[in-house]
């Protein structure tokens, strides 16, 4: 029996990042209670290969650099499998200049509240971009495609960076891709779109653990917590416990597969504690750790004992120091005020002659003439006898 290839094959973009192919059963085969089957291959931008009963497929990968597929019948009777010859589809690269597409493109998803993703992407311009480039950003998931609202920019002012403060990325979805779709426009050159796929759980920053406990039981520490806001069981997460040892410096980052665990320390000594967490690969994809936990602190040094001791001791020391220097001058004040210091007592009786008196002492002069100086002498004898 001669299998014959399928016709009218056709590559169509049905959506960001998404190809739809169609074909249909050559009319000339003869079938003879036997069963057809197609086998696809994807050869460029991912190789990939695989069978179905239908006539059509949805695939969806990043064609800025286009996509190219053949198709094949495949006839099994009874125990027989033959195979036609291939027929050959593709499509061509996005139009634009070289290097002037975006590169080193990244996303970060992260739940703020339950049932709400935010996404943030960011990526450098192309080398051959001129600087009045102009890039977009899209992304797509499921069905939902969305322009980016919010832009941050470069000192050429072209757009490097993106978010969304809400997606309808559903917090709860395995494996699920985010296509993320820049283009671009310069009146200088024509913009190469750009196109990437990311898992969704894999680039989700995951949430700091909640409600975290510390305690001592002698020389058992005792550690529990709280998941992450997260639609996720608490059997999908795994976390990392970072302890240092304050007094000797010594740190440890320990993993933990639950939220709650016993650790044997020194009780004497004093230990900072910070506790993260990430998805477990046994439920999804890894993403980002989440950001640290506060700095929880427990157990007491003892060098920090005797400095405390030492440091309460001065502020008593001083305290006592300042009372008593208020109770001498309280002391001293009331003294004062009970033996008051005897006042000087003034002169009431008048000189009659201060003014002639102070010329007699002052009658001589270097100005003057003799006869003036005589009679100046005469003069102060006179006042002189009348005086004393």
């Amino acid at each position: 029996v001669q299998v014959l290839p399928p016709v009218n094959f056709t590559l169509t973009v049905s959506a960001l990042a998404q190809v739809l192919l169609q074909w249909e059963p050559n009319p000339a085969q003869e079938q003879n209670n036997s069963t057809i089957r197609y086998d696809v291959k994807i050869l460029s931008p991912v190789p990939e290969e695989y069978d179905t009963e239908r006539t059509h497929s949805v695939r969806t990968a990043a064609l800025h650099d286009g996509f190219s597929a053949r198709v094949r019948t495949l006839l099994l009777l009874e125990n027989l499998q033959m195979s036609s010859d291939w027929v050959e589809g593709n499509l061509p690269p996005l139009p634009g200049a070289e290097e002037t597409s975006v590169t080193n493109v990244s996303c970060v998803t992260h739940i703020t509240i339950p049932g709400n993703v935010s996404l943030r992407c960011a990526w450098l311009p192309g080398q051959g971009a001129p600087e009045d480039t102009k890039y977009f950003l899209f992304y797509r998931y499921d069905t939902h495609t969305e322009e980016c609202p919010t832009y941050t920019k470069d000192k050429w002012s072209r757009n490097t960076e993106c978010r969304f403060a809400s997606t309808q990325i559903k917090p709860g979805g395995i494996d699920n891709l985010v296509v993320i779709h820049i283009n671009g426009s310069s009146t200088h050159a024509a913009i190469k779109p750009f196109q990437q796929l990311f898992n969704q759980n894999a680039i989700e920053k995951v949430n700091i653990p909640r409600n975290i406990s510390i305690s001592l039981e002698q020389n058992d520490l005792l550690a529990m917590w709280e998941k992450p806001i997260s639609p996720f069981r608490e059997e999908c997460f795994e976390y990392e416990f970072y302890l240092i040892d304050l007094k000797s410096g010594n740190k440890q980052i320990l993993k933990i597969s639950s939220n709650s665990f016993r650790l044997r320390i020194d009780a004497s000594c004093r230990y900072s504690i910070r506790v993260r967490a990430n998805h477990n690969h046994i439920c999804c994809a890894r993403g980002f750790w989440s950001d640290w936990s506060e700095i929880i602190y427990v157990g007491q040094n003892k060098l920090e004992n005797s400095i405390a001791w030492i440091f309460t001791l001065l502020c008593v020391s001083m305290s006592c120091t300042l009372l008593l220097l208020a109770i001498i001058y309280k002391i001293n004040h009331a003294w004062s005020k009970l033996f008051p210091p005897i006042p000087t007592p003034s002169n009431k009786f008048r000189d009659p002659f201060p003014i002639d008196y102070e010329r007699a002492r002052t009658c001589t002069s270097s100005t003057e003439t003799e006869v003036g100086s005589l009679a100046e002498d005469l003069s102060c004898s006179v006042l002189d006898d009348s005086v004393f």
